[in-house]
Parts: C-alpha cells; structure tokens; sequence
C-alpha cells in the first residue's frame, strides 16, 4: 500500500491546482485521476479569465500557481476586458489553444517535485475513527494519506442530457463517479443538485466567415502571470454572429422538447450565463442576443459558439444554428447538452474548505457549488495548501475579503452557501479598489513565500520588483513641486500656492509617469513596467487609504473567533429562523456572522456579550 501526505482525487482545473500546491510546500502528494490525458482539460469554453475571474487567476498565479502560467503559453487570443474603466475593474481573458493547455498543464503536474499521479477511479475512502486516512480504488488498491481533497467537477452523479434523452457522464466521452457519490452520502453532508450546460460545437470550415464581424485581440497583450514575458502560441481572431427572430421562434416551438422546459432536469443552472432557451423566455422583448464564435485552438476547426448553450435535441440544435447569418450550412460536430450533478453545501466546510465533520478531508470546485475554472483553481489552491499545511502538521492558512478576492470567495461559500453556481464578478469584493488584478502579487507573494509555496525564481522576480517600486516611490514622495513648476512641465494644476509631491501629481487625470521626467531626472531609468504599477498604485492612493479604515475594523471583527462549540442555540434572545441560519453557516468569526443572511445588529450584540463572558459552550 502507497502512503503519501496528501491525495488529490481528480485532474480537472481545482485538483491540478490543488496538487501542485500541496507538492509545492515539500507534502508528498498523488494526484488520482481515471486518466492522464484528462488532466487540464478543458471541458466547457476555451477561455481563462474575464471580470473578476482574471484576478482570481493573477492571485492564483501570485502564490505561484500554474492556471497563469500556463494560460499564458496556451493563449491565442488577449484581451483586457474593461480596459476604458478604472484599473480596479479591468480583466484579462485570454482565449486558449484546448491542446496546448493541456498539454502544458501536464507538464507542469509531471515536473513538480513531491507530486505523483495515480491512473484509477476512486471508489470509497479509507476511514480511520471517523476521519478519512485514504482512498480505495476501483481495481482494489489502497492508498493512505493524511489528507484528501476531493474535486469531482461535475462527475459526482453527472447525468447529461440533450432533449428527452439522458445518460449518466461526468461530462461528454467520460463516465460518471457514483460509487463515490453513494459513500459522500453516508457522511449526511447537505446536498444538492445544480446544473450547467454547453453549446454545440460547430466546424469552422462550414462558416462564412466573410459575413461575420471579426473580433481580434489586443494589440499589446496583458498576460497573466507576473513571470510571463511574452506570447508564444499564434494568435487568432474570433467572429461574433447574432441570434434573430427566426432563431428565436424555432427554440420558442421547441421547448418542451428541453430537458430542463421539458422538466428532465431538477438542478438549477447558473443565473450569469443562461442557456440559449432561458435568454428566448426570460429576455422576450429582446430581437437578437450576440455569438461569439470562439475557435478552440490556432490549427483547430473546432469552433466554440459561446452564448447559444441548450439542452434542445440535435436536430433543433442544428435548425437554430442554421438561422444565424454566417452559419446557414455549419455542420455540428458535438451538439451541446446539459449535464447535473451533485453538489455538497459549502457551508458544510470551515474557510479552510476543510469539511468540518469528517476530519482529513477537503473539497474544492464544483462539488462545493461554484462554476467556472477560475474559481475551481483557486478553490484547489486554498484546499491544497490547507491539506498539506494539515498533514505537516501546521498552522492553517486562510483568505480574508480584504486581501483577495480568493477569501471573498471563500467567505461567500462557506458563510452564506449558493442557491444557483456561484460565479466571480468584481461587484462581489467590498475592497475592490485595493484587490486589483495588477497588485495582486503586492497582495500575496510575501504569504506566498512565507509559505514556502513560491519557487526561488518567483521569489527573486516580486524581490527586485518591490524595491524598484519602493525605490521609485521614495523618490517620487521625498520631493514637493509648486503649482508653477508643474505647470512649467505642462501638468494642468490649481494655481492654489499648496505643493505636491510626485504620488499626489500621478493621481491626477490625465497625468502619466512620463510627465514627471523632466521634474527629476533620476526617474528616467525607471522600467516601464514599474512606471505603470506606480501610475495604478498612486490613482488609487487617496480612496484605499479611506478604504483601509474599514478594513482595520473588518480584521478587528475577524480576529474574534468564534469557538467551534458555541451553542448558538442557548442564546434566547435569537429566533429559531436565524438559529438555523447560523447552525447551517456555523461561522468562525464575529466578521463571517455578521454577513448571514437575516443577522441583525441585536443578534450580533448577544453573541458578542456570550463571546466575552467567556460562555456558550455547549454542555456535555
């Protein structure tokens, strides 16, 4: 029988994640996959990142992670989302070559020291007093660890359906885990369905492409890893199409034949990115809804219509996608479908995504009820650290809302639990100001390498750029300009007599480091990637100075810990609905109480005077 620290059960975008970092911080650690070619594939769009889900793969990538990495060398196609709106709200999203991801992030799992990876299917758990101390495989073979972190994607009892037909799948080609699924059941965790879906894909030498409006990239790509320099992969452009009235009508005289109209399916989809018949019925007055045909990789036909995902036969699949101009003879290659499959409430799981009553075991992605790879990946980030940290007998490491968006995730999951996929957007971050994509390795290379997790090149890369950046703004904030040496520059000021140094002029609209130049030669040296960091750091300078006393009194209230036996129902003063809320959310902090849903500020005041009373245990 093999032992390691840690096993990893999956190969999808969390349990990469989550195996790499474990092998990172010296754990010995198995990656347990049914097959090698599976790992980093990538199962819906062929895209990584976008608003909000960009930052979670910067902060992924600042506590050297591979989703950025390999992005990067995968990508065909950059673009920097909101890149007319402030920094704080910008995202990249690069297009990917499917092939090429996945083959690099094979290649980073077989590189990483420590990491082993186990062709088989994952049966059961070995338990030992109730915690969990391995896995059993399906040809009998057993494998102990002192930590598991489970990443079933949407294998866990998958069933995939297009129109009235259904068949179980973890996802197309590929079986589902149900075994698995029955012994989960046996640890009464709560439980649910949830659903998602996908577009056909269509052959891209069957569009006219010279009818359709074309989308390229940027011209100056923004990676998104902070040790990438350079694009390697050819890049490419997208077409975009527009679903009409034709369009519309053949889905509208075709619904009940939906497995989810058709009520085949129970499991609730995600809000943000609806099928193409909940967009006809939820948005009627609308004509048209825009396709972006996305192709799957440079030297693949293999196009990806992003925003026409159904459930609707293939025969309907094909008339709706024969409507659209450019498409009129486009052969499907793979009809879209939908698929659910189970998921566990992640307000079952502390913020280490521990479960908090099976000891030794960790889930990340799906199975806690998020969508997308992006919060997969960051998800198996905090899972496998956690587990290794666990296994090595460590302290624990936790995200908080204030310093990544990967704890505002978090926070969300395990406090508040999800009602539909749970998807990041920048609107989800009270801080967004400060948790920019572009500072994100400010935010958590120290932790990073505080850890242990950051490699000897990524330490030396954040070092030498956070002394430039120190260096530059010690110079930038030693010297103070009056309203007339600015406007000798050509810098626009209030002739108001105040002076102001380098810092405060960045902050001004329209005023670029360049402009500073002729103010102090010694600046001239200085790297434009550091000048652009300056720029962002210094915009934001005046509203995150504000923005930290908020975030003093949120740590304040975090730093509180609630103990894991408070009876919260010996508390009187509390009614029964919001008992059962708190039971359900089990908070471990006065910060994660008071974000439940239906808390009110008396509540928070009883818990508050139990807490300091030093009472509240449950008894015996």
């Amino acid at each position: 029988m093999k032992h390691f620290d840690v096993i990893v059960i999956g190969g999808g975008h969390a349990g990469a994640e989550a195996a790499h970092a474990s092998a990172r911080i010296g754990a010995r650690t198995a990656l347990v996959t049914m097959s090698r070619d599976g790992i980093g594939v990538m199962s819906c769009n062929p895209a990584i990142g976008g608003l909000g889900k960009g930052h979670l793969v910067r902060e992924i990538d600042a506590m050297d992670g591979v989703m950025g990495r390999v992005a990067d060398k995968a990508g065909i196609q950059f673009r920097l989302l909101n890149r007319r709106k402030g920094p704080a709200v910008q995202g990249p999203r690069a297009q990917a070559d499917r092939k090429i991801y996945r083959r690099e992030m094979l290649e980073e799992i077989e590189a990483q020291e420590n990491l082993e990876i186990i062709e088989g299917e994952v049966v059961d758990f070995v338990m030992v007093d109730e915690a969990v101390a391995g896995v059993l495989l399906a040809d009998g073979d057993t494998v102990s660890a002192a930590s598991v972190v489970l990443t079933t994607g949407t294998f866990l009892r998958g069933v995939i359906h297009i129109g009235d037909k259904s068949h179980e799948g973890g996802r197309m080609g590929d079986r589902a885990s149900v075994k698995l699924a029955e012994r989960i059941d046996s640890f009464n965790l709560p439980m649910g369905r949830l659903k998602t879906g996908t577009p056909p894909r269509l052959d891209g030498r069957t569009i006219n492409w010279e009818l359709l409006e074309e989308q390229p990239g940027d011209d100056e790509p923004v990676l998104f890893s902070f040790l990438s320099k350079s694009i390697s992969a050819p890049q490419v452009a997208c077409g975009i199409t527009h679903t009409n009235a034709e369009t519309h009508q053949i889905i509208r005289d075709n619904l009940e034949r939906s497995a989810m109209y058709g009520g085949h399916i129970d499991g609730v989809g995600p809000r943000y990115c609806p099928s193409i018949e909940d967009k006809v019925v939820r948005f009627a007055d609308k004509d048209s809804h825009q396709v972006f045909l996305e192709p799957e990789g440079a030297d693949d036909y293999t196009i990806y219509p992003n925003g026409i995902s159904t459930s609707l036969p293939a025969e309907v699949q094909e008339a709706y996608v024969r409507s659209m101009v450019g498409l009129e003879n486009a052969v499907i290659l793979q009809p879209g479908y939908a698929i659910e499959y189970d998921y566990v409430d992640p307000r079952a799981l502390s913020s280490t995504l521990s479960v908090r009553t099976i000891p030794g075991l960790y889930f990340a992605g799906q199975i806690n009820g998020t969508t997308g790879y992006e919060e997969a990946a960051a998800q198996g980030l905090v899972a496998g650290l956690n587990a290794a940290l666990s296994a090595q007998g460590k302290a624990n490491v936790t995200f908080g809302r204030s310093d990544s968006y990967i704890g505002v995730m978090i926070d969300d999951l395990t406090t508040r639990g999800v009602t539909e996929p749970y998807r990041m957007f920048t609107s989800r971050a009270e801080f967004r100001l400060s948790l920019r994509a572009d500072n994100a390795d400010q935010r958590l290379t120290p932790l990073a390498i505080k850890l242990g997790c950051a490699s000897r090149s990524r330490e030396d890369t954040f070092v030498q750029k956070q002394a430039s950046l120190d260096s530059v703004k010690e110079l930038l904030t030693s010297k103070e300009y009056t309203p007339k040496e600015l406007s000798s520059v050509g810098i626009a000021v209030n002739q108001d007599g105040s002076k102001r140094n380098g810092i405060q002029v960045l902050a001004f609209p329209d005023v670029k480091f360049e402009d500073l130049l002729l103010l102090d030669e010694r600046l001239a040296s200085t790297p434009a990637e550091v000048r652009r960091q300056v720029e962002r750091d210094a915009l934001y300078a005046t509203y995150i100075a504000r923005q930290q006393k908020e975030i003093d009194l949120l740590k304040k209230d975090e730093d509180l810990r609630i103990p894991l036996d408070f009876d919260f129902t010996s508390l009187s003063g509390l009614s029964n609905e919001l008992k059962t809320k708190i039971f359900a959310a089990r908070p471990e902090t006065m910060a994660q109480a008071a974000r439940i849903d239906g808390m009110t500020p008396a509540a928070l005041t009883l818990i508050l005077a139990r807490l300091k009373r030093g009472s509240g245990k449950r008894s015996a």
